[in-house]
């Protein structure tokens, strides 16, 4: 078995890991996101992976370093993780009724042999109506503060959601499926 090394201190990613029987460490990299600045959103998630996946492998002798980001998508807009009622409650009422994107980067280093795989994976989701006063209760829950969009389809978030078109896993944090391919592309088996 591989070493595996998690570049990212997400619960949910770290979860999707266990359920598919990888063994790994998490390092969670020190990188500040708040200084990378991409015009799209693919870009956007795509650096940021490789950039905490490169901060923590350039700390290591060898392993599989796995870095990831996500972020919710609507009419080109990113929509990041609300540090306010207000800000949750704004995107709940933004998305609400409507499609959006979730966009994972992801980036797989093998420090050993200083080689790396990037990729990212979309999802489309479709949000069903929601009232105001759903709104409000799910924010009281203080679920929707660490993620992405503001809602957890893992969680509470998913009696919200109507439908998707593409992986489960991705609109988590972790598209699984992508992930074991860009590590078997570098020769290694993780599952």
């Amino acid at each position: 078995m591989e070493r595996v090394v998690l570049a990212s201190a997400s619960p949910r990613r770290s979860q999707l890991l266990e359920q598919i029987g990888v063994e790994f460490t998490v390092h969670p990299s020190n990188i500040d996101e708040s200084k990378v600045n991409k015009d799209s959103a693919i870009d956007l998630v795509t650096e940021l992976a490789v950039s905490k996946s490169k901060d923590v492998a350039q700390k290591l002798d060898k392993g599989l370093v796995i870095g990831a980001d996500t972020v919710v998508v609507y009419e080109n807009q990113i929509l990041g993780k609300p540090d306010s009622y207000d800000k949750a409650y704004a995107m709940l009422t933004t998305l609400s009724g409507t499609y959006h994107q979730v966009i994972t980067g992801l980036a797989v280093i093998d420090v050993e042999n200083s080689i790396q795989r990037v990729d990212y994976k979309i999802t489309k989701v479709e949000m069903r109506e929601l009232t105001d006063q759903e709104i409000s209760d799910y924010i009281a829950t203080k679920e929707p503060m660490d993620k992405a969009g503001g809602y957890g389809i893992q969680q509470r978030g998913a009696v919200f959601v109507k439908g998707i078109n593409g992986s489960y896993t991705n609109v988590v944090g972790l598209p699984v499926t992508k992930l074991v391919m860009m590590c078997s592309e570098l020769g290694h088996q993780i599952v």
